[in-house]
């Protein structure tokens, strides 16, 4: 079956430039982009309405004029957060763009800390902070010549990156207590990898922590913090978008569906959906018709 990566690898821009902006609407566009993490930096600017974007297990709302910065390797979701959505774009870009000589001094000071973990700062920025508004100017010229990235703004572009990185690390801190829990992090990755391997499948809290090399306890404890749910609910949840887009996009029928994506019992398997998407399976697959309809 198909699913989103959980780790992007992606390369946005070209290996040359890789750098890229993207427009998106939720739900209009896409209703979610599940858990993932890329190593690329990030940053998400709400245009209208509201989103939510999940970082390490810590859920923002974002509304207009809001800003959130993804460090690389950062496990992070996008999701509706009102009923009218959200309007927004973001910046993806790769270290690379930072890099000169080999053995860049600056590279090395500014970038590298970012990489490893060593360094980190605060993700979330409303609208009228003063990190905000000191690279919102340079964020917005960014996304108003999206279009000549490639062409004739190079230098303005590159140019508003190196601000942003400098202004990323006038606010940043460094922290012993960081690395280690990276690492702790970097372990739970296993579980989320293992999930999308064997989602069809009955797993127990004892067979997903032993995959990271933790306890029980401090496996539930720490999948929380990544995860922002239970590791029951998360895999329920996922297990729910896999069926969603098998309705949209199959002929399948529900009950197939539904053992497809490792519910053995069709009642459960409705009364979640219903709870997740406020609809049936069968309405969700009827509006998803109609709405590819209307597209045509």
């Amino acid at each position: 079956m198909d699913y989103a990566p959980l780790q992007e690898t992606k390369i946005h821009g070209t290996a040359a430039f890789p750098y890229s902006v993207y427009h998106g609407r939720i739900p209009e566009w896409l209703r979610s982009f599940p858990l993932h993490w890329h190593d690329d930096f990030e940053i998400i600017y709400c245009m209208k309405g509201q989103i939510q974007i999940t970082l390490w297990g810590q859920a923002h709302v974002l509304h207009d004029k809001d800003l959130i910065v993804i460090l690389p390797h950062a496990v992070h979701s996008i999701e509706q957060n009102s009923s009218k959505g959200g309007e927004y774009f973001n910046i993806m870009f790769h270290a690379s763009l930072f890099k000169g000589t080999e053995e860049d001094p600056c590279y090395a000071k500014y970038v590298l800390p970012f990489l490893k973990g060593e360094k980190t700062m605060d993700c979330f920025y409303p609208a009228g902070s003063p990190f905000n508004q000191t690279v919102a100017p340079g964020i917005l010229s960014m996304y108003a010549h999206r279009e000549e990235s490639y062409s004739t703004y190079e230098l303005c572009i590159k140019s508003n990156l190196f601000l942003l990185l400098h202004h990323m690390n006038q606010n940043s801190t460094t922290t012993s207590d960081n690395c280690s829990l990276q690492l702790s992090y970097s372990r739970l990755k296993k579980a989320l990898y293992y999930i999308q391997e064997s989602y069809d499948h009955d797993i127990s809290i004892c067979e997903i922590a032993s995959q990271c090399g933790f306890s029980e306890s401090h496996f539930m404890k720490l999948f929380k913090e990544l995860t922002g749910m239970s590791f029951k609910a998360y895999l329920v949840s996922y297990r729910l978008e896999l069926a969603a887009k098998q309705l949209s996009e199959t002929n399948l029928k529900v009950i197939d569906i539904a053992g497809n994506c490792g519910f053995h019992n069709q009642s459960y398997f409705t009364r979640a959906f219903s709870k997740k998407y406020s609809q049936t399976p069968l309405m969700y697959r009827k509006t998803a018709e109609m709405e590819r309809l209307q597209k045509v």
